[in-house]
């Protein structure tokens, strides 16, 4: 049936105008037309394109879902199809282009590749700000995020977040561009991995496509590139990356990179690439504290449909602190655990089901104790590890302690700072990556660390 002004979707347009902004409510919501089926159980939303189709179902789907349930008085399933140019059927309803061009259910996972205007963004529809968990670990970041998202172009370009792997880096950039997507829908946005980059050269250099190489990269209106620490000791790539760097900041287009380490940290990145990374907002993303990491379990877990009892994410927050992967792995476990066994979620059971992440977690290792014993095996004194002396023959067992104190327990960089004398978190990122490093490069070295780890571990 084809609804009128008094039908149910229309009483569900009237109820998203009360509770959108007017903007995005005109941009979205109003252009849609729906279909209830004859049977009452299935609801068609008619979408004008692929991009509208994967942001409307990502961003509204669910709360369409609820306010026509409550509409309604029943479940209905929510489908998503795309309208074509033929002739409306006898409802008035524009034909899908083809049966295979109907979207799956609400509940099937939005396409995280979706075209702007033939332009592939390969953004994930389901990051956005709202989906991200705020806390002190990660403010700072998520305000320029917003910022750049809201005034591309302008103030902190380019921005250049860092931090350890799993704590939301990829996250906020993929938020930059949905966010900029949804106020510009014609916005030229990419986001890709450092890899493919260099990828895109090679291929670019084997067939000599370099123009259409450097059309396509300095055309964009939003760049945004992780892990750049990849581009290491890639000539060509880093030249190139380079030239699109200049061609973006000129014509007033954003940048947005992430990496392990701050911009000075990078090993074997030309320093004129170095120099760039860092002239705009550097800003660093930390492990989330207990009380963020108890907020995320939370959020995550009723995105599953399941609720965490407080005091259950408390008791894994206090066991899980390295980064939100973990948290995201640890969450998963309890939630499948729970749903076997046909049990409520509770202490005991997170316990059973985090069994053996608890039983390594029970023989975690401290600083202190690794501070004593690279001091033992290099012949220096426990004092120095915490002293301002800076000899070659002092500084790098302190180095070397800070690398295992990272490797080794689940202290944040700014924790582990403060236990050698309270040196800044910078100053231990950059022992992490140097020893890291030269333990590939000389094999004295990682044995030595192999020695200590074992030592260490008993």
């Amino acid at each position: 049936m084809a609804f009128s002004d008094s039908s149910l979707w229309q009483q569900c347009v009237d109820l998203l105008a009360q509770e959108l902004p007017e903007q995005q409510f005109n941009t979205w919501i109003k252009p849609l037309v729906a279909d209830l089926s004859d049977d009452g159980q299935r609801l068609t939303v008619w979408v004008g394109n692929r991009f509208k189709l994967d942001w409307i179902r990502a961003q509204y789907g669910a709360r369409f879902s609820a306010l026509v349930h409550e509409l309604h008085g029943q479940s209905v399933l929510i489908e998503f199809a795309l309208t074509s140019k033929e002739p409306a059927n006898k409802s008035g309803i524009p034909r899908p282009t083809t049966d295979s061009e109907l979207s799956q259910p609400l509940f099937v996972t939005p396409i995280d590749e979706p075209e702007v205007t033939g332009f592939r963004s390969r953004l994930n529809l389901s990051l956005s700000f709202d989906s991200l968990v705020e806390g002190t670990a990660n403010r700072m970041a998520r305000a320029a995020a917003m910022h750049v998202a809201s005034m591309p172009g302008e103030l902190y370009n380019p921005l250049f977040i860092y931090g350890g792997v799993g704590l939301g880096k990829t996250h906020l950039m993929h938020a930059i561009g949905n966010r900029l997507i949804q106020e510009r829908p014609q916005a030229k946005v990419l986001y890709i991995h450092a890899e493919q980059f260099v990828t895109d050269v090679v291929k670019a250099y084997q067939r000599k496509t370099f123009d259409e190489f450097k059309f396509y990269y300095h055309s964009l209106d939003l760049l945004l590139i992780d892990d750049v620490q990849f581009f290491a000791n890639k000539e060509r790539s880093q030249e190139e990356f380079f030239n699109a760097f200049e061609a973006l900041l000129a014509k007033k287009s954003h940048i947005v990179m992430t990496s392990d380490t701050y911009p000075k940290g990078l090993a074997d990145i030309h320093e004129r690439l170095v120099s760039r990374f860092d002239s705009g907002l550097t800003v660093a993303i930390e492990p989330p504290e207990l009380e963020m990491r108890v907020a995320i379990l939370i959020s995550k877990a009723q995105t599953e449909g399941s609720e965490m009892p407080e005091e259950v994410a408390f008791f894994v927050a206090k066991n899980v602190r390295s980064n939100v992967r973990e948290l995201e792995g640890a969450l998963r476990k309890i939630l499948a655990y729970s749903r076997f066994n046909q049990k409520e979620i509770s202490i005991q059971l997170a316990r059973d089901a985090l069994r053996d992440l608890l039983s390594i977690q029970n023989r975690q290792i401290s600083v202190e104790n690794i501070q004593k014993t690279v001091a033992d095996y290099y012949k220096i004194k426990v004092a120095d590890m915490y002293s301002k002396k800076r000899p070659a023959s002092i500084a790098r067992p302190r180095q070397i302690a800070m690398y295992l104190a990272k490797e080794l327990t689940q202290k944040s960089l700014p924790e582990i700072g403060e236990l050698f004398g309270g040196r800044d978190h910078t100053t231990v990122l950059h022992a992490v990556r140097k020893i890291g490093t030269e333990r590939q490069q000389m094999s004295d070295l990682n044995q030595q660390l192999h020695v200590l780890e074992q030592t260490l571990k008993g």
